[in-house]
């Protein structure tokens, strides 16, 4: 099989390309836009590493050529950062998507796996923990788009027949995340404890999250993309709420040190509670648990004492 993943140097791309590289009977063609993003881990005889601007212009049927999957991880803003530049995020994510979506109709691509939000399409009227049928109200640009890209998957299948699956993801975590990066408040807090830095938190830290260990997240988007079942859409975390304050708390614990944190002003675009309902995924696949929180923060904590 050959296996196309856009945005293949990012952290959820990273430990994909490497699992599904695991299968020396598949071809993995792993796609982002600058060569140098791409971390050595990926180095293996079936993946190829190929760089490729994401923009409305770009050649996109040169990557997706024979393609047998195409997994959609591509996205150039974050929730923080979302309503800063309305336009141009949404042409910069929808209009590219839709180039993306037009050349693997051309080329005869079977099936479209896409990587939406399960933090932010719900928005913040969502009853918790939330169920893949809760209306959809997000209140911020990063909701808007990945939402936007959901209908119009449900369109080209109508349309042209193409397969496809959404993945409403929680909130990943663990190694190879970016540490200095403006995603991933339990890598990040990892990183800046083990540096003696300062732990930021927008607002009083009582804002509750869904978090899953990326190995966890990462069986989930495998299992997902090959499955026949009728549903398209599949929330994908651990079901558990935690605050940051709780995961501060953790962090401290297993470090056996108090950690410096301050509190700043909360943001607007952050919702106060969100919490997958799981219950599809589990039932699906037979899926009983996940990884503890805790045990997964003591996994990323090792991870980052290592990379010293």
């Amino acid at each position: 099989m050959r296996i196309v993943i856009l945005g293949a140097a990012g952290f959820i791309g990273t430990n994909l390309t490497m699992r599904l590289a695991q299968n020396r009977a598949d071809e993995i063609i792993a796609v982002d836009e600058r060569i140098e993003y791409f971390d050595e881990c990926l180095s293996s005889v079936n993946v190829k590493l190929i760089e490729q601007k994401f923009t409305y212009d770009a050649d996109f049927a040169k990557v997706l050529k024979n393609a047998d999957v195409v997994y959609h991880l591509i996205s150039t803003n974050n929730p923080s950062s979302s309503n800063m530049n309305i336009g141009s995020d949404i042409a910069d994510n929808v209009l590219i998507t839709i180039r993306i979506l037009d050349t693997c109709i051309a080329e005869g691509v079977s099936k479209v796996v896409f990587i939406s939000s399960g933090g932010t399409v719900y928005g913040d009227l969502a009853k918790n923990p939330i169920k893949e049928d809760e209306a959809t109200n997000p209140i911020n640009t990063y909701g808007i788009q990945k939402l936007t890209i959901e209908k119009i998957l449900y369109l080209y299948h109508r349309m042209h027949g193409i397969d496809y699956r959404i993945i409403r993801l929680a909130n990943p975590y663990g190694p190879h995340q970016r540490p200095n990066g403006r995603l991933g408040v339990v890598t990040t807090f990892v990183y800046k404890a083990l540096n003696n830095d300062v732990l930021t938190v927008y607002g009083d830290g009582k804002v509750i999250r869904d978090y899953i260990f990326i190995d966890d997240a990462i069986s989930g988007i495998i299992s997902i993309a090959g499955c026949e079942d009728d549903n398209k859409v599949f929330n994908l975390g651990s079901g558990v709420g935690t605050s940051v304050n709780e995961i501060i708390g953790i962090i401290g614990e297993i470090m056996g040190k108090p950690l410096n944190v301050e509190y700043i002003q909360k943001r607007s675009v952050d919702v106060p509670v969100n919490i997958l309902d799981v219950t599809r995924y589990k039932e699906t696949f037979s899926v009983n648990s996940f990884l503890d929180l805790r045990d997964g923060i003591k996994k990323t904590i090792d991870y980052f004492k290592g990379k010293r």
